[in-house]
């Protein structure tokens, strides 16, 4: 075996890792990182920081990706449990993945979407959390939703948490409602203003 690609991704020690679509690599660090990487290069990342003002640096002690790199699962020092979609994280400022000597530009602060959220799932701090794994008998144990994740806190108990399917309306249906939303406008302004066409 032969070492390919070696760069610094994170400050502090890397939480977990997870291979995305397109080659992509999914970290989540102790410095209150989560990055997405193709090759040595920066794709995008959040700060706690300086995405969620709101939420002090130290809040999110637990990170987990899922193996598709497509969640991020957080467990807090509150005993809270999300579960954030990564393609909505931005990317942060300077830093990261940036050759010596060459600044980024910062962009600017944006929410992350967060489609899971349980204020003190548990009674105190969230010691560990990880995805079901996507393979056969992780997809039985998830049943018809999305992802799962597992969370351990101080007080011995572990919990699973389910994230639902998402959905959406099919886009020939949309297209049906708005063409009804049309007609609808066209006979009321015919009854309200007789020959108005």
């Amino acid at each position: 075996m032969k070492k390919t690609l070696e760069f610094r991704a994170h400050d502090g020690e890397i939480e977990d890792i997870a291979l995305g679509p397109d080659n992509k690599v999914v970290t989540a660090g102790r410095d209150f990182q989560c990055c997405v990487w193709q090759q040595d290069q920066l794709v995008t990342g959040l700060r706690w920081h300086e995405n969620l003002p709101g939420i002090p640096d130290k809040a999110y002690r637990y990170q987990a990706c899922s193996d598709s790199g497509t969640f991020l699962g957080l467990g807090t020092v509150t005993g809270s449990v999300a579960i954030h979609i990564a393609f909505s994280l931005q990317v942060s400022g300077a830093g990261l993945g940036a050759a010596p000597g060459s600044p980024r530009s910062p962009s600017p602060p944006v929410c992350p979407q967060r489609l899971y959220y349980v204020k003190e799932a548990h009674g105190i701090v969230v010691t560990d959390v990880a995805f079901v794994p996507e393979s056969r008998p992780g997809r039985e144990l998830l049943g018809g939703h999305e992802a799962a994740l597992l969370s351990v806190a101080v007080d011995s108990r572990c919990k699973l948490h389910l994230l639902p399917t998402r959905r959406s309306l099919p886009v020939w249906l949309l297209l049906l409602l708005c063409a009804g939303l049309i007609v609808a406008t066209i006979l009321l302004l015919q009854l309200a203003f007789p020959g108005f066409l």
